[in-house]
């Protein structure tokens, strides 16, 4: 398979990686609009539901509400500063902007910081990447580590976890926008395209990488952009600060680290989205 050509729909086009020389190409000369929440709908393709399923069973609910708010804030952002008459590479399609969304932080739970001595958003990259592509992507930790080279190696019985990767789940999203997705045959058998799986893994990746040079894939500057808005609007605010304790305690090399030492005090500090999580 030739990877010389981009595939814009999936968000595979090169963007500034530094928001501060992004946002000062063609600024609008207006200021943003409210926009709703019915006027960026969830997409409803057989594949967006089943990993809205996945996600709902598998992220606490906070992380779960925090990943579709990111959603929504994204596509605002997206229509209003970045519109395809103007930003044709932004014009990518929302079901892989939604799949990056909601799987972006799955590498934070409990038994996904414990499976892997990766740091969470590469171990949450690679995760993704095999979850999207394979429908019945439901291993152990020592399967996913054969298959997938995860793992990097367990050392007692609690590091012992099973990765469950399934998407037989029948739940519905409760959280802000999120449409009930159950799981149907036809659901089930949705998987991505390569390049579509490997887009959303790119911007997992790299959604805590903020850059002050070079470039990154379109979708996953918007990731990193609604994220960090849903944060505080600073820069290394990412995520919860509970997520980085423990991992930074279980991983004293995580990429978490280089986001400063105040990095989990800011977090802890936010207070923008508490009434909504």
């Amino acid at each position: 398979m030739s990877t010389s050509t981009p595939k814009p729909m999936y968000g595979l086009t090169a963007v500034p990686a530094t928001p501060n020389t992004l946002l000062t190409n063609k600024r609008p000369t207006q200021p943003p609009s409210p926009t709703s929440v019915q006027q960026t709908p969830i997409p409803n393709t057989p594949l967006a539901q089943r990993i809205n399923s996945y996600a709902h069973h598998h992220l606490p609910e906070e992380t779960y509400n925090h990943s579709l708010r990111v959603y929504h804030y994204g596509q605002a952002i997206k229509a209003y500063r970045f519109p395809a008459s103007q930003f044709p590479e932004w014009h990518f399609d929302d079901e892989t902007y939604f799949l990056a969304c909601v799987l972006h932080d799955i590498g934070t739970t409990r038994e996904n910081l414990r499976a892997t001595r990766l740091s969470f958003e590469f171990y949450g990259g690679l995760l993704a990447l095999r979850v999207l592509q394979d429908v019945n992507a439901t291993h152990s930790h020592s399967h996913a580590h054969s298959h997938a080279g995860v793992n990097a190696g367990a050392d007692s019985d609690e590091d012992k976890v099973e990765i469950r990767t399934g998407t037989g789940i029948g739940v519905g999203a409760s959280s802000v926008g999120g449409p009930a997705a159950t799981t149907t045959a036809t659901n089930a058998n949705a998987a991505a395209p390569r390049e579509q799986a490997e887009s959303v893994a790119e911007a997992i990746i790299r959604h805590q990488d903020l850059c002050h040079v070079g470039k990154m894939t379109a979708v996953g500057q918007l990731l990193q952009l609604a994220t960090i808005f849903d944060n505080t609007g600073a820069y290394a605010d990412l995520v919860h600060a509970d997520t980085i304790k423990d991992e930074i305690e279980l991983k004293p090399w995580a990429h978490s680290t280089a986001l400063g030492e105040e990095f989990e005090q800011k977090v802890l500090g936010n207070r923008l989205m508490e009434p909504y999580e």
